[in-house]
């Protein structure tokens, strides 16, 4: 499978045009204080207990000048990707630009996952565990207000943006932006690895989730991605119309960037809300 595309800094530059004319200008209000003039990227590292002891790293984008504690959006890398992956090329950058085109201020939060499709594995790992229990409620302590978040991811990464917005549930879920969702309709038809057998997929299953009828949604995928089929037909079950649509594209970095401005201006306001 192809992996995500890097939140490039052009892509994100590209806000300045893209975001301007989908929302106005407002500010979150702090649900606990940060540091004056916040710095604009920060990463690390923790140990996952539920990855199983991993090194786990990961890494925070602010825009410039924030004194606020602003509510993050988790961005969820696809297969073959991490958290560097998802902010090489400077993605501080490009949120100075969208938050001066207009868009409210929010973070971006990536973290290393591994391949397991964001979710408990027979081998014990648990990247969907680690994000809400581990990732989550450390970002309080880096100056984020938690309080509610939003989730984008691409390929596996939407997928789990699915699964994981879901798993919160809609008090602290503000939107869930799922690009190009690793979806099957049957455990039969899975990508080898996706999931363990039946069960592991019955229990992981996005299809039908409740929780996701009171969540802003927005799915994007091209018309030429090998997940078009299920994507349009989990779109179909969803009990009203998800924001986003089909678009003549594949399973490629340049659909993903293409969609990406609309997308984080679709996210921006909500995260607010």
């Amino acid at each position: 499978m192809a992996a995500m595309p890097e939140l490039s800094r052009r892509a994100l530059l590209r806000l300045g045009v893209g975001a301007a004319a989908g929302a106005a200008a407002m500010r979150v209000a702090p649900a606990a204080p940060a540091a004056p003039d916040a710095p604009t990227y920060v990463d690390g590292s923790f140990v996952s207990a539920a990855r199983g002891g991993v090194s786990t790293n990961w890494a925070i984008a602010r825009p410039p000048g924030q004194t606020a504690a602003l509510r993050p959006v988790i961005a969820l890398h696809g297969k073959g990707q991490d958290a560097a992956g998802v902010m090489a090329g400077g993605v501080e950058q490009g949120l100075a630009q969208a938050v001066a085109a207009g868009l409210p201020p929010f973070a971006v939060v990536a973290v290393d996952g591994g391949g397991g499709y964001w979710h408990r594995r027979a081998s014990g790992e648990d990247s969907g565990a680690m994000v809400l229990d581990e990732l989550i409620p450390m970002l309080g302590s880096q100056g984020l207000d938690t309080s509610r978040v939003g989730f984008l991811g691409w390929s596996m990464g939407g997928y789990g943006a699915l699964l994981l917005g879901a798993r919160l549930g809609p008090a602290r879920t503000a939107a869930i932006c799922a690009v190009s969702p690793a979806l099957w309709t049957s455990p039969g038809a899975a990508a080898p690895g996706a999931f363990d057998g039946a069960d592991d997929y019955a229990a992981n299953s996005v299809w039908g989730l409740p929780e996701l009828a009171s969540i802003p949604i927005r799915i994007d995928c091209g018309t030429s991605d090998p997940f078009y089929a299920a994507t349009k037909q989990f779109v179909a079950q969803l009990p009203s119309p998800p924001a986003g649509g089909f678009s003549p594209g594949g399973h490629d970095g340049a659909f993903w960037s293409s969609q990406l401005p609309a997308e984080i201006a679709w996210l921006a306001p909500l995260l607010v809300a």
